[in-house]
C-alpha cells in the first residue's frame, strides 16, 4: 500500500520507533464534534488512550477518569484562546497538568504516561510534522512493536476522525480503508472506537471500509454485529470451510449462494448490498496502468519494477 500511495503522489506516514515522522494524538480542530463543545468528544478519546496506557483488567477508576477529564478541559481551553498550530497541546501538556492535581490518582496516571512522554516510548509526544492534508494518506504502523501497536491504532483512528470533520466542513467525503481490520477488533478500546466510527461516519461524509483475510478472528469480536448492522455493502471473496459456516449463520447465506465463495477463482465471490446478495465475476483487465499500480503478485511487481 505504501508503494502505491507513493506512486500516486500521496503521503505515506511511517509510524515506528525509529521514524522522524510524527502524528500528535492531541490534535483537535473546532469542528471535531457536532456539538458546540469539541473538547468533550476529544476527552472521550483521551480517556480511551489513557485506559490503554494504564492497563489492568478494570481499566481506569472513576477518580482517574475525573482528573483526566479535568486536565483535558484545562489544556484545550488554553489552546482555543489562541488556536495556532504552534500551541497545539502534546501528551506532555497532559502529563504536566496531571502532576499539578491534588489527587493521588492523578499522579498514578501521570506515572503510567511517563514512558510515553519522557521515556523510550515517546513516539507520540510530538506535534504532527507530516502532510495529513494530502488527498491520499497512508498510515503505516507495520513496524510498531507490540507495546505501541494498540496505542498506535487508536491514535490513527482519531487522526482520521480529525480529517473527516475538516473535510465535512469543506463539503468533501472521506474514504477510510483499514487493512487487517480484525486487529482493531481484538482490543476492547480500539474495537469500541471502531464501532463508534462506523456509526458516526455516515452523517459526517465518511466512508469506512474494513479489509481482512482473517474472517474467523473478525467474527470472534463481540463488536462485529454492530459493524455489520452499520455496513450497507460487503464484498466477499473465496472463504475457508470454517469461515463459510460462520458467515452463513451471521449473514443468512443460502447453500447455493455459498457455492460462489467455495473454491472460487480470483475476482469471484458475493456482493451484499442491503438485503440483496449478488454473485459476481470480476475479470479485471491486466493491461492497464491501474492494474499495474494495484497488483501485489510478486512476479508482476518485480516485472513492473524492472521496466
Amino acid at each position: 500500500y505504501a508503494a502505491l500511495v507513493t506512486r500516486l503522489k500521496g503521503q505515506v506516514i511511517k509510524i515506528s520507533p525509529s521514524s522522524t515522522q510524527y502524528i500528535n494524538p492531541m490534535d483537535i480542530n473546532s469542528n471535531y464534534s457536532e456539538e458546540d463543545n469539541p473538547i468533550a468528544l476529544k476527552s472521550d478519546f483521551i480517556l480511551s488512550l489513557c485506559e490503554l496506557v494504564v492497563g489492568g483488567k478494570e481499566g481506569l477508576q472513576p477518580v482517574e477518569k475525573t482528573v483526566i477529564d479535568r486536565c483535558v478541559h484545562q489544556i484545550y481551553q488554553t489552546f482555543f484562546e489562541n488556536p495556532i498550530p504552534e500551541r497545539m497541546p502534546i501528551l506532555e501538556d497532559l502529563y504536566n497538568a496531571l502532576l499539578q492535581q491534588e489527587e493521588k490518582e492523578a499522579r498514578h496516571v501521570a506515572t503510567a504516561l511517563e514512558i510515553y512522554v519522557k521515556g523510550s516510548l515517546n513516539l507520540f509526544n510530538h506535534r504532527t510534522n507530516v502532510d495529513v492534508n494530502n488527498r491520499f494518506v497512508c498510515y503505516d504502523i507495520k513496524e510498531l512493536g507490540k507495546q505501541m501497536k494498540k496505542i498506535g491504532m487508536l491514535i490513527v483512528q482519531d487522526q482520521v476522525w480529525n480529517r473527516v470533520t475538516i473535510n465535512r466542513e469543506a463539503s468533501k467525503a472521506t474514504r477510510y480503508y483499514i487493512d487487517e481490520f480484525h486487529l482493531l477488533l481484538k482490543e476492547e478500546q480500539t474495537a469500541a472506537y471502531s464501532v463508534e466510527i462506523w456509526k458516526r461516519f455516515r452523517k459526517w461524509g465518511g466512508i469506512p471500509t474494513g479489509i481482512t483475510q482473517n474472517v474467523k478472528d473478525l467474527l470472534a469480536s463481540r463488536e462485529v454485529e454492530n459493524i455489520f448492522e452499520n455496513s450497507d455493502f460487503i464484498y466477499m471473496l473465496n472463504q475457508a470451510a470454517g469461515d463459510r459456516k460462520i458467515l452463513a449463520q451471521q449473514l443468512g447465506i443460502s447453500p447455493h449462494q455459498l457455492s460462489y465463495v467455495t473454491h472460487s477463482n480470483a475476482g469471484e465471490g458475493l456482493l451484499f448490498y442491503g438485503d440483496t446478495i449478488v454473485p459476481f465475476v470480476d475479470n479485471f483487465p491486466k493491461d492497464t496502468e491501474l492494474y499495474r499500480l494495484m497488483t501485489t503478485k510478486p512476479n508482476e511487481v518485480k516485472e513492473d519494477a524492472e521496466e
